[in-house]
Formats: C-alpha cells, sequence, structure tokens
C-alpha cells in the first residue's frame, strides 16, 4: 500500500503567496517531465479561453481530470503559456514524502488538503482565493489518481461546494463572477508498445512463476494476467477462485472487502462510488490511529482494514472492458502501469509521451445550486471533460 494515510496529527501546509518561485520553477517543468516520465512534447489548446478569464478578472477554478501522477507538472506549462501561476490543492500525503519535495510544492503554489477529515481550513482558503482572484485555483475532483485516460471517475461534489461559496462572497464583496474552466489532459504513447511492455510483463510472469509468453500479441498476454492477479486476490480474501464476468467478480470482490468494514465503521453505508466509500472508511478509522490511545494489536487491525480498503480503490481502477477488442497503446501501458503500481508500489516510465492539455469554455458559477437530481455545475464539468477527453462510452466498472 502507498503511503498515502499518515497516522500522526495533521499539520496545515499553507500556500506560498509569493510568485518567484513559482515563475521559475515553471521554466524547469520540461526538463522534469522528459527525465522523470518521460513526456518530451506539451500541446496546449484553448489557453486563449483562460486568457480571457485572467483579463475579465474573474475568480477562477480550473476542474482537471487525474489520470497520471505527473499531471500537476503538466500543468506547469499552462501556467508558462498564459503567464500565470496557479494554486493547487493537494493531499498533505504528498507533502510527506520529503522535505524537498514538500518545500518545492508549496513554492510552485500547492498547499495541503486532509483527506481524512474534514479540512475546513483548506475549504476556507481555496475560497478565498477565488474570492480575491488572486490566481487560478487547481482542483482534481476525482480525488484519485485513476490511471485511465479513457475514463473519468464519479466526481466530488465538494469542488461545486467551494466554487459556489466563493461565487456567493465574490458578488457580494466585489460584483464579481467566479467561473470553472474544465480542464482536460490526454497522453499519448509514441514508441514500440511490445518493446516497451514486454519487460514489465516479463517480471510479473516471473513473479506469477509462469513461463515467458513473450511469443503472444501483448494484449493477449495482458488479458492472461489480469485474471490470474484477480484470481489470487479471490483467493486471499475469498477462499477461492470465483466464477463470472470479470466485472462481476471485480464488484463482488470490492463489496466483499469493504461492507464487512462498512458495517463496523460507517453503519453499513454502503451508498456511492468506491472512493466515496472508501473515504468515508477512512474518516472513521483514521482519528484513533492519530491520537494513538489504542492498543498495538487493535492499531495493527485497523491498519489491516485500511490496506484493504486501499485494494478495494485499486480494484475499482480497473475497467474489465478497458483493453477489449484492438486497445490503443495507451490503454495496454495503463493496463501494466496499474499491474505494477499494485504488486510493488511503483511504476516505470515509457518514454517517448506527449501530453495534450485542453481547456474548456468558461461556467459562470452560480452563488445558489438550482433544485433537482444531481449538481448542475458538476454535470456540466463532467460533460465538458467527457468531451474533450473524446470519452463517448464510459468504461465499465
Amino acid at each position: 500500500m502507498q503511503r498515502i494515510v499518515i497516522d500522526k496529527s495533521y499539520v496545515p501546509v499553507l500556500p506560498y503567496r509569493g510568485e518567484m518561485w513559482a515563475r521559475m520553477l515553471a521554466h524547469v517543468v520540461p526538463l522534469v517531465l522528459e527525465r522523470k516520465f518521460g513526456i518530451t512534447r506539451v500541446e496546449i489548446t484553448g489557453a486563449e479561453l483562460l486568457r480571457e478569464s485572467l483579463a475579465a478578472g474573474h475568480g477562477i477554478m480550473l476542474a482537471v481530470n487525474h489520470s497520471r501522477d505527473c499531471d500537476p507538472i503538466v500543468l506547469g506549462t499552462l501556467c508558462r503559456e498564459v503567464s500565470q501561476p496557479f494554486y493547487m490543492m493537494a493531499s498533505w500525503h504528498v507533502f510527506e514524502q520529503s522535505w524537498w519535495e514538500a518545500f518545492l510544492l508549496r513554492r510552485a503554489g500547492a498547499f495541503s488538503v486532509y483527506r481524512e477529515g474534514m479540512d475546513r481550513g483548506a475549504v476556507n482558503t481555496a475560497v478565498e482565493i477565488l474570492t480575491r482572484a488572486a490566481r487560478p485555483l487547481v482542483i482534481f475532483p476525482e480525488g484519485v489518481v485513476s490511471r485511465a485516460n479513457d475514463r473519468l471517475n464519479a466526481l466530488m461534489d465538494g469542488s461545486a461546494l467551494i466554487a459556489r461559496t466563493a461565487a456567493k462572497r465574490r458578488q457580494k464583496e466585489f460584483d464579481r463572477k467566479v467561473v470553472v474552466h474544465p480542464v482536460a489532459i490526454r497522453y499519448e504513447f509514441h514508441g514500440d508498445i511490445n518493446s516497451a511492455l514486454s519487460p514489465a510483463l516479463d517480471e510479473i510472469e516471473h513473479r506469477l512463476t509462469w513461463r515467458s509468453s513473450a511469443e503472444l500479441p501483448i494484449a493477449e498476454r495482458i488479458a492472461h494476467i489480469g485474471p490470474a492477479l484477480l484470481a489470487l486476490k479471490e483467493i486471499e480474501y475469498m477462499g477461492q477462485a470465483q466464477n463470472g464476468t470479470i466485472a462481476d467478480r471485480l464488484k463482488n470482490l470490492i463489496d466483499h472487502i469493504l461492507k464487512p468494514i462498512e458495517m463496523e465503521w460507517t453503519k453499513g453505508d454502503s451508498s456511492g462510488s468506491v472512493v466515496a466509500r472508501v473515504k468515508r472508511i477512512r474518516l472513521a478509522i483514521v482519528p484513533d490511529l492519530v491520537v494513538g490511545e489504542i492498543e498495538e494489536k487493535e492499531r495493527a487491525r485497523r491498519w489491516d482494514q485500511l490496506a484493504d480498503v486501499y485494494l478495494a480503490q485499486q480494484l475499482s481502477n480497473y475497467p474489465p472492458d478497458y483493453i477489449a477488442g484492438n486497445p490503443k497503446p495507451e490503454r495496454l501501458m495503463e493496463t501494466v502501469e496499474r499491474f505494477e503500481e499494485d504488486m510493488t508500489d511503483r511504476v516505470r516510465v515509457y518514454p517517448p509521451m506527449s501530453a495534450k492539455i485542453s481547456v474548456g469554455p468558461t461556467i459562470e458559477v452560480s452563488p445558489t445550486r438550482e433544485r433537482g437530481e444531481g449538481d448542475s455545475l458538476m454535470l456540466e464539468i463532467e460533460q465538458q471533460l467527457k468531451s474533450m477527453l473524446h470519452i463517448t462510452t464510459q468504461p465499465t466498472q
């Protein structure tokens, strides 16, 4: 399990207000993208729409899809394009990786949000940024990294709450607007996918004690590995490999993991997306771990539960039909990356890649929410993101 839950008291990382560091760091973004992530080119469309909103003095929220860890760094190229640093909400755990990364992240414009509690301070900071139109504010409304560019996870409603609260205050104090620009980031692989993925698949097959199946097409090799890894988890948690479609097996395993924990911690509430379910469980479990007033045996049990819900969330990021038919190289790469991440907590770099940033038209934020099913603001953000990502049908979860 990656270190995304931290059992110590939350110390907020506040925004760094100066711009000199952010502007300097934006100039090294291309070098970092190429060396660390294999991204050699970034194309930007729609930047003029963001410039118009900046010139109009709007409070600006950028709602961005989140398919890769490097998304925040890629957005540095958009900062350079419009000559404007951004602020960015980032999970507190990313500031706890190393002091040097935390130093640079904060000066690049990132500030922390505590996902294991109600972080009113981060919400108020975000509202203040939009109210004062200090800089554009970046939010990743999916809440997690999906590793699937052809899929958009359910969007969290917190983005709309922040935007509407700021719109109400900005209208009252300045008689000015808050707007949202959906921003889509799509990646493309430009190399030989067979040569790129073969070493990783060789290693995974070796871990499974299989002979190498290098003679098979890449998609077929991946299609063999996926059900095998699923079966291993079914044996671990359910006692034996299950029958049925991959979609049904994934859902049943996720429910088998989450429902007993939900019965203990969230009164059996299994509503919403898997990400939302996992968030509720963490909100219930983590506070006592932070306080530290529980016995070591119970502490270990709760860490095991957190590892289990992390697995459930990771399983939810495997669309079962993602490599069906004649899959694009990027889908094959993303699937292998998920295998690697779940087996080793690390992911190889697969160069050369490019990224395309698409800035969507402005969505004016109303201070009040319209009545009816669903949130109209979030629905419009979702519709724009899917359109820019060319998602016509959502891969099955």
